[in-house]
């Protein structure tokens, strides 16, 4: 993490072979696959077997175990000795659990500099082509970038429910900080990326995908969104976040969890980027919009309906979804950033 200064693990051989794939192995970066596991021994062995059958060979995995208790360390480190021999590293610097953004802050810190980035979870299963996908989008983009694509939802047994929800808007700075499309084990970050976002700790209950997200918007950098389906994105009760197709039964869950939580990571995003390690980050614009946004935060309703007429750009994909978000952010006070 930020605070910690590490020997950075030596990374396994490339597995591209023969002189032609060889040739172009050295002229790529490698792909570091980042994944902390915790209880997850249900599901992780297909997951480790989507991450063999991927057709993009140039990768190695580093990973650590959230303090589980249950058998997935014992099933990673199986997986590192036999299948996976050669292009696995764990990740033990601080054992046991310290939760999900902050081990895989951790093994961001950890990863290589030279590679492309991409997050994974231990339940879910990647297609084949979704390494390849990712190079071939992030290829040629400038400056900082992120790569993240749709997902096939499935049910428990991975019985396919229906792809996730297309985008209805191109992604930028103003709204990523009230809704995160990047899901997280269909992220991928090229190498300038993961410069910009491995220095700095997110803030508390924003997970790693969303503040990666968050970041490369905010510096000026690119998202590239892939309507392709990349993975099976397992949804189960013990599903970390999860997500839902119904728009009707996604505003319902949205109800019941109130504006409280909502709002807390409203203002907890807007404090964090205004530290200094963060601004130094960010556009001019990013910093002007952050600076206004605070401000009507700590006023009172007239002052946040001028604010939102103003920034029109301020919505959520869905119309239903920016109604609700435009009740929360004019009705509900409570909440102030921290001084």
């Amino acid at each position: 993490m930020a605070e910690q200064h590490r020997t950075i693990p030596t990374a396994p051989r490339l597995y591209a072979v023969g002189g032609t794939d060889t040739k172009r192995a050295a002229s790529v970066p490698p792909a570091a696959i980042l994944l902390s596991v915790y209880n997850g021994e249900a599901f992780l062995n297909q997951q480790l077997d989507s991450f063999l059958a991927q057709s993009e060979t140039n990768w190695c995995l580093y990973w650590r175990d959230d303090g589980s208790q249950d058998a997935s360390r014992a099933i990673m480190l199986s997986f590192q000795e036999h299948r996976g021999q050669g292009r696995c590293v764990e990740i033990d610097d601080v054992p046991g659990n310290i939760g999900v953004a902050r081990s895989y802050a951790m093994l961001l810190d950890s990863a290589p500099r030279d590679a492309l980035i991409a997050f994974a979870d231990q339940d879910d299963v990647w297609v084949p082509q979704k390494l390849v996908w990712a190079r071939e989008k992030l290829a040629g983009v400038s400056g900082p970038a992120l790569y993240c694509a749709r997902q096939f939802l499935t049910d428990e047994g991975l019985e396919v429910l229906g792809p996730s929800l297309p985008l209805r808007r191109t992604p930028d700075f103003h709204a990523a900080l009230i809704q995160n499309i990047a899901t997280g084990h269909t992220v991928v970050l090229n190498t300038e990326a993961v410069a910009l976002v491995s220095p700095i700790l997110p803030p508390e209950g924003v997970l790693h995908d969303w503040w990666s997200y968050v970041l490369v918007l905010g510096s000026g950098g690119a998202v590239v969104f892939d309507e392709r389906c990349v993975s099976l994105y397992r949804q189960h009760r013990r599903n970390a976040v999860g997500v839902e197709r119904s728009i009707v039964v996604r505003g319902l869950r949205a109800l019941r969890r109130g504006p409280t939580a909502f709002m807390a990571l409203l203002v907890a995003l807007v404090t964090r980027l205004q530290d200094a390690e963060c601004t130094q980050a960010l556009t001019p614009d990013a910093r002007a919009f952050l600076l206004r946004l605070q401000s009507v935060l700590e006023k009172g309703f007239m002052a946040r309906l001028s604010f939102l007429l103003a920034e029109r750009g301020f919505i959520r994909q869905r119309p239903a979804e920016t109604w609700l978000f435009r009740a929360w952010f004019l009705f509900y006070g409570s909440v102030r950033p921290k001084p």
